[in-house]
């Protein structure tokens, strides 16, 4: 039972990880459009790729 928790814990841990991890990365994306910097951008799509976002 206690493993389960933990194991739930851990589950839901790496979710809001990765829900943080995409918030940041689309507002990195944002402000990258918006100052026309084109080399970030690129970079920034490929980190989104990277985990998955696109």
């Amino acid at each position: 039972m206690l493993n389960k928790k933990r194991q739930e814990m851990a589950t839901k841990a790496a979710q809001a990880h990765q829900i943080t991890l995409q918030k940041n990365l689309q507002r990195r994306l944002e402000v990258a459009r918006a100052s026309g910097d084109e080399n970030l951008l690129r970079q920034l799509e490929a980190e989104a790729s990277y985990i998955g976002l696109n």
